[in-house]
């Protein structure tokens, strides 16, 4: 996946000019990668063409220039998928004697990342066809990469076109075929071929919202009359308040990290302070993956950014590192996030992510999310903002319907009073959810006895989400380019970052008590929380009135809010 402008013209922000170099398919090169020529060429273990171009409902309109520039990532295969499918089940599985037992980054090169002798080949196949390495290592299993549009077509076997985008009044490039390439070995993907799907932050303003409902934007209903913001709008420390209340838990030794697509103008995170009337905890720091602007400047708009950063020091005020992650591929950015680690050499354990985009192939990160759950990460993302799950369009369930992450839904909270306690919730009306467009198979933990059922309408034979909830309606103070509103905005994207500051605070616990990151959590918390689960109602506010546009919430699990919001015990049940 590509991040671009939206109209569709490359984006290779940090990159230098490189020289064009010649990329024809010599002998030499043949000899040195096997004999896997054209006619017995490697094949990628993930699909790249998009539909609309295999299926010739996007017209085409012409090829890029063969000396445009193109930043990718080639990402290598795990070792052993059977094993590491294997070893993720145990140590997220409360009942295995390997609970919880991680691996290190480096651990987990050794028994399940590329051999040094196949990274270091499809290093020198990349440059002998002309690019130029830019970062990437064997640990975060891909190579960032360089080169002209002529490199990448000689690379992969394919031609690069441009199409009229079937939905959207923009054109897109994509390859015209699957790529392959001259090597004896398989590869997995090769992120960046296309820019068909644009990711988009998981919020939205009330006054859109109002108008995609044919309401106006004083009927939309909002309960942020209690909030300690300005105009009485909900800041961070008001979620903490409410999920979390008065205990000594603030995160403190503990890293955050964010998943964004875009920089961020750091003094939009002091003007909220000021404003707020609150200390800015200033333990931000942006990191660019893949040579992608840190800042936010030009078309870029900082508001997804900057209220994940808001929302997680709220709930967390103690943090010692939040990094964002800013990157234009999805593989670069999330590979960064399992090996990058803050300065004390500790990675984030708790990740937000607050995007959302349809990807060429669904699988693409699973190696990713695999790794993290190995790694004790817990990765939380946005289910979106626009009723039912769809594979594409405002409702595109991807990444929130993968099987191996946190899907966070969204909720509709009232707060006793200002900076107080939790008083009631039901569902929020534009909480997305349901069942996987991407066919996505159904997880262990959702087959469990009672959790899918004929009232909530999921699916026994797919993945079903949200997961888990928290407060997305139009309640809160953000700040973003210069300025700031109140009760203008919300999303799911909100509740993703405070769920994961929310078990940064478990973390603290588990640190403190010498124990094991809290990790995936999934399965855990769907063997507590089933029918006869004696936990479930003193760790979760179970949501039990709303819907969304197709769902209703039920007793238990559902597909508008999962199994709803935090209550402060659930930290004790998660680190006991």
């Amino acid at each position: 996946m590509n991040r671009s402008d939206s109209k569709g013209q490359l984006q290779t922000k940090g990159i230098s000019s490189l020289g064009r170099k010649t990329c024809g398919l010599s002998f030499a090169i043949v000899m040195a990668f096997g004999m896997a020529g054209a006619a017995n060429a490697a094949q990628f273990m993930t699909h790249h063409v998009r539909d609309a171009v295999s299926q010739a409902t996007a017209k085409q309109v012409g090829s890029l220039p063969a000396s445009k520039l193109m930043a990718i990532d080639v990402v290598l295969p795990v070792r052993d998928q059977a094993s590491l499918d294997q070893f993720v089940a145990n140590v997220t599985n409360p009942m295995s004697l390997q609970y919880r037992q991680y691996v290190t980054p480096q651990e987990f090169t050794a028994r399940f990342g590329p051999t040094q002798q196949d990274y270091d080949t499809v290093v020198r196949y990349l440059k002998q066809y002309g690019f130029t390495v830019t970062g990437g290592s064997r640990d975060s299993m891909d190579v960032h990469v360089v080169g002209p549009v002529s490199s990448v077509e000689a690379a992969f076997n394919v031609k690069m076109h441009t199409y009229q985008h079937p939905t959207e009044n923009r054109t897109f490039y994509a390859p015209d075929r699957e790529p392959t390439t001259g090597l004896a070995i398989s590869l997995w993907h090769v992120s960046g071929l296309d820019n068909f799907s644009i990711p988009h932050p998981q919020f939205v303003k009330k006054s859109d919202y109002a108008a995609a409902h044919g309401i106006s934007p004083e009927a939309v209903v909002s309960h942020a009359t209690t909030g300690s913001g300005p105009s009485a709008s909900f800041l961070g420390s008001d979620m903490r308040a409410a999920y979390y209340g008065n205990g000594s838990l603030n995160g403190s030794g503990q890293t955050l990290g964010l998943f964004e697509y875009e920089g961020i103008n750091t003094s939009d995170i002091s003007l909220y302070y000021t404003n707020a009337k609150e200390t800015n905890p200033n333990n931000l720091t942006v990191v660019s993956t893949d040579g992608t602007a840190t800042n936010c400047s030009g078309s870029c708009t900082d508001g997804e950014q900057a209220l994940d950063v808001t929302q997680a020091q709220g709930m967390a005020p103690g943090l010692a590192h939040v990094i964002m992650y800013v990157g234009s591929t999805d593989t670069a950015i999330i590979s960064a996030m399992t090996t990058t680690t803050d300065s004390n050499g500790v990675l984030p354990q708790t990740i937000g992510c607050s995007w959302g985009w349809t990807p060429e192939d669904a699988t693409t990160l699973d190696p990713y999310f695999e790794k993290m759950a190995a790694q004790g990460q817990s990765f939380f993302v946005a289910s979106g903002d626009s009723g039912e799950w769809t594979k594409t369009g405002n409702a595109e369930s991807w990444p929130a319907d993968d099987a191996h992450i946190i899907g966070v839904g969204g909720t509709d909270l009232t707060t006793a009073s200002a900076g107080g306690a939790w008083k009631s919730e039901t569902a929020w009306s534009d909480s997305s959810g349901g069942i996987s467009p991407n066919d996505i198979a159904i997880p262990t933990w959702q087959q469990i006895s009672g959790v899918i059922t004929t009232t909530n309408k999921g699916s026994k034979t797919y993945r079903n989400g949200p997961d888990v909830a928290a407060n997305a309606n139009f309640t809160f103070y953000t700040c973003a380019m210069g300025s700031c509103q109140a009760n203008e905005y919300g999303g799911t994207s909100f509740a993703a970052p405070m769920w994961a500051a929310f078990i940064a605070l478990a973390n603290q616990q588990a640190a403190s008590l010498g124990k094991s990151y809290v990790g995936f959590f999934n399965p855990t918390i769907y063997a507590n929380n089933a029918p006869g689960g004696s936990t479930y109602t003193s760790t979760f506010h179970d949501i039990t009135s709303g819907k969304n546009l197709k769902y209703s919430t039920e007793k238990g699990y559902d597909l508008v809010t999962g199994w709803g919001s935090p209550q402060a015990a659930l930290i004790n049940n998660l680190v006991p």
